[in-house]
C-alpha cells in the first residue's frame, strides 16, 4: 500500500517537472521570435500622404473617326462622260463643275421646246385679237339694238362669236404653259449633265473617265466622292447603365494613336432613343470640330465623355492598392503608421486611369505606401525612402 502511494506521487511529481520545462522551452522560443522580430531592419518603401484634390467624372468610349458630311455624286442624266474637271485629293468649292455629259441630244430638245413655247405666244397673240374684234362687235350691235337696226338673233350671235374668243385665249394660254413647262423640264435636264459639287470639300474618290456611261437605269455607278474634313464625328456605344449620366452637350476628350499625348475635344450631339437589344447599349454621336484638318475619317479614337466634377475627393494610384475586388468596391492598403506598416481595408469608387477614388477608409493627410507594400507585413517596420505629395 505505501509502495502504490509512493509510485504515485514519483509520476506526479515527473509530469509536473515536465510541464515546466515544456513552459520554459516555449518562453525561450517566443523569446527568440520576439528578439529575431526586433532586430528584422525595417522595409524600404515609397509612400505619398492622402490629399483630396477635384475629380473629373467621365464614360470611357472608343470609337473610329468619319467625316461628319460626305456625299456619292451620281447622275440623274444619262449619258457619256465629255470633260472631267477635277482629280483626287483636290479641293472644291459648293457648286463648282466636277464634269460634263455629252449634251448634244439635250441641246436639240431644248430648241424645240423653245421653238413650241414661241409658238404658243403667237397662237395666244392671234386668239387675243380674235377676242378684241369679236368685243368691239359685239358692243357695235348693242347700239344699233337700241335704235332698231338689228335683230335679237344678230345680237345673239354677236355675244357667242365674244365667248368662243374668250375660250380661244384662255386655251391658248393653257397651250403656252404646257410649252414652258417642257422648256424648263428639258432646260433642267440640259443642266444635269454639268455635274457640280454639293458642298466644300475635297474629292476623296473618283471614279469616272471621258468615255464612260453614266446614270443608266439600274447603274449605281458613283462619280465622285466629296468630303468635308472640317468637321468629323465619333459614334459609340454606351453601356444602358451608364446612360442615366448622358445628355447633349457634354464635352468629350479622345485621343488617338496618329497624335500620342496630343487630346483632342469634342460635344455629345446625338443620342439614340432606343437601347441595343443585341448587347443593351445606346448608340452616342459626337462631333468633333478638325479646322486645322489633322484628324482623318477612320482613325481609332479612345477617349472619355465628361458628365461632372467632384470636390475634396481622395484618390490613390491603382498600385497603392494591396487588394482590389472591384465589383464589390472594396480593397485593402498598407499606411504609415509611426513607421509601422498596418494593413487597412478602404471602400473605392470611381477610377480615372492609374488612379482610385477612396470613398470609405482613409483619412486626408495620411500616408499611404505606393511601392513596397506587397513586400511588408502587418506591423512591420517600415522606412519611407521616396514621399510624393503632401
Amino acid at each position: 500500500m505505501k509502495q502504490g502511494f509512493w509510485a504515485t506521487c514519483g509520476a506526479a511529481a515527473l509530469v509536473g517537472l515536465g510541464l515546466a520545462l515544456a513552459a520554459c522551452s516555449s518562453n525561450g522560443q517566443a523569446a527568440k521570435e520576439g528578439a529575431k522580430t526586433a532586430s528584422r531592419p525595417p522595409v524600404a518603401v515609397e509612400a505619398m500622404k492622402a490629399v483630396p484634390a477635384d475629380l473629373v467624372e467621365g464614360i470611357e468610349v472608343v470609337g473610329s473617326l468619319a467625316p461628319k458630311f460626305e456625299a456619292s455624286v451620281k447622275s440623274e442624266y444619262a449619258g457619256i462622260v465629255a470633260e472631267v474637271m477635277v482629280d483626287q485629293w483636290v479641293r472644291v468649292k459648293k457648286g463648282q463643275p466636277l464634269a460634263r455629259l455629252d449634251t448634244r441630244e439635250a441641246a436639240t430638245l431644248v430648241r424645240k421646246a423653245q421653238a413650241a413655247v414661241e409658238a404658243s405666244k403667237a397662237g395666244l397673240l392671234q386668239a387675243e385679237v380674235g377676242l378684241r374684234r369679236s368685243q368691239r362687235e359685239h358692243q357695235r350691235l348693242n347700239k344699233l339694238k337700241e335704235v332698231g337696226l338689228v335683230t335679237q338673233q344678230n345680237l345673239d350671235d354677236a355675244r357667242t362669236d365674244d365667248e368662243a374668243s374668250q375660250a380661244r385665249v384662255e386655251a391658248a394660254k393653257a397651250q403656252l404653259q404646257v410649252a414652258m413647262d417642257d422648256l424648263s423640264f428639258v432646260r433642267t435636264r440640259l443642266n444635269k449633265a454639268l455635274i457640280l459639287a454639293p458642298f466644300d470639300g475635297v474629292i476623296a474618290y473618283r471614279g469616272i473617265n471621258v468615255g464612260d456611261m453614266v446614270g443608266e437605269a439600274g447603274s449605281n455607278k458613283v462619280m465622285f466622292k466629296v468630303v468635308d474634313t472640317h468637321m468629323l464625328e465619333l459614334t459609340v456605344n454606351v453601356p444602358s447603365r451608364e446612360m442615366g449620366a448622358l445628355k447633349r452637350g457634354q464635352p468629350l476628350e479622345f485621343f488617338t494613336d496618329a497624335f500620342p499625348g496630343r487630346a483632342f475635344p469634342g460635344t455629345v450631339m446625338f443620342i439614340n432613343p432606343t437601347v441595343n437589344e443585341a448587347d443593351r447599349s445606346v448608340k452616342v454621336v459626337m462631333e468633333v470640330p478638325n479646322r486645322d484638318e489633322l484628324l482623318k475619317g477612320g482613325l481609332f479614337a479612345k477617349g472619355r465623355i465628361i458628365t461632372g466634377t467632384r470636390q475634396h475627393v481622395l484618390q490613390l494610384p491603382r498600385a497603392a492598392l494591396t487588394t482590389w475586388d472591384v465589383v464589390q468596391g472594396r480593397a485593402e492598403i498598407m499606411v504609415n503608421d509611426g513607421q509601422i506598416a498596418r494593413r487597412r481595408g478602404v471602400k473605392t469608387g470611381a477610377v480615372k486611369g492609374d488612379l482610385v477614388e477612396i470613398s470609405e477608409g482613409l483619412q486626408p493627410g495620411e500616408e499611404v505606401i505606393t511601392r513596397g507594400g506587397f513586400n511588408v507585413k502587418d506591423g512591420d517596420k517600415i522606412k519611407v525612402v521616396t514621399t510624393n505629395g503632401g
